[in-house]
């Protein structure tokens, strides 16, 4: 399970199991993917049952 970030500057990837890992970063600072990373812990129950909602798994 894993969620894409995209911004005007670029695109992350953070994988969400079995930890929340940074995968990949396509033009963003440092800071931005620090910012992305809280948001991402911040919000993860949301953001896993969204996915699981769209996926189905």
């Amino acid at each position: 399970m894993h969620v894409h970030v995209s911004h005007t500057d670029g695109e992350a990837k953070f994988w969400l199991e079995p930890k929340i890992e940074f995968a990949m970063n396509q033009g963003l600072s440092n800071k931005q993917l620090s910012v992305v990373e809280a948001l991402v812990h911040e919000h993860l129950e949301e953001i896993r049952h969204a996915w699981l909602s769209h996926f189905g798994h």
